[in-house]
């Protein structure tokens, strides 16, 4: 029997009509499938309804791959590839599989020799380099900063001379509640000279891009962006 695929399905990063951010071929494939993986079931069904999806969303199955699920469930989420059924990977926002639980379902397929087929969709990471003005001949991400203040700091310090010594430009990500702290500690350890990129709420209605210096930034006010969806970028 033929084996299924794994489509990994993008969604909008936030209150944005999915027609301005995926293209009409993702919607198409999308709204065909009846099978999917989700970190949030309910989000999901939520994106199904606004497509909206051919087959009526009670006849839907949606499986969630979140933090919390044990490595030895993946099997059983894949398993549907296996026996013929197409296969739709779901994130929370954006891209699946990236700063996501399902790049371990995307491997796993890999290993049992499931096709994996990407779809073109937003990415908050490279929408936030693309936008930065920041190198993106050389980057790197690095998910969250430590939450403890001190840690936060020596790690900031840390990519703050890597960037130096390499040219490289550092992406990070912090839980939006966190977001004013992690700019505060930014703002107190780098360089005056080292540029500093906010990039929040992108895609939607409230999209705030800014890279300034540092020195520029501690003359300014600074935005608010308590609670929003941020990635952080640095270049020294």
């Amino acid at each position: 029997m033929k084996a299924g695929r794994l489509y990994l399905i993008p969604v909008p990063l936030g209150p944005t009509a999915h027609g301005t951010v995926l293209p009409a071929a993702v919607v198409d494939r999308a709204r065909r499938l009846t099978r999917f993986v989700a970190e949030n079931a309910k989000t999901a069904r939520a994106f199904l309804k606004a497509l909206p999806a051919d087959t009526p969303l009670q006849q839907i199955e949606i499986d969630e791959l979140n933090q919390h699920t044990p490595p030895e469930a993946l099997a059983r989420l894949l398993a549907p590839t296996l026996t013929g059924d197409d296969l739709g990977l779901i994130s929370e926002a954006g891209c699946p599989a990236i700063a996501d639980p399902g790049a371990d379902l995307v491997a796993l397929a890999h290993r049992l020799g499931v096709k994996v087929v990407p779809l073109v969709g937003p990415s908050a990471i490279l929408l936030a380099l693309m936008a930065s003005g920041l190198s993106g001949q050389n980057f790197a991400f690095h998910g969250y900063l430590p939450s403890e203040a001190g840690a936060r700091e020596q790690r900031v310090r840390e990519l703050e001379k890597e960037s130096r010594q390499q040219r490289r430009t550092q992406i990070f990500i912090e839980t939006p509640y966190r977001n004013r702290q992690l700019l505060a500690s930014l703002l107190g350890v780098c360089a005056p000279a080292t540029r500093v990129c906010i990039a929040t709420d992108l895609t939607t209605a409230d999209e705030l891009i800014c890279t300034r210096a540092v020195a520029e930034w501690r003359r300014q006010a600074l935005p608010d962006i308590n609670r929003r969806p941020t990635v952080f970028l640095l270049q020294a």
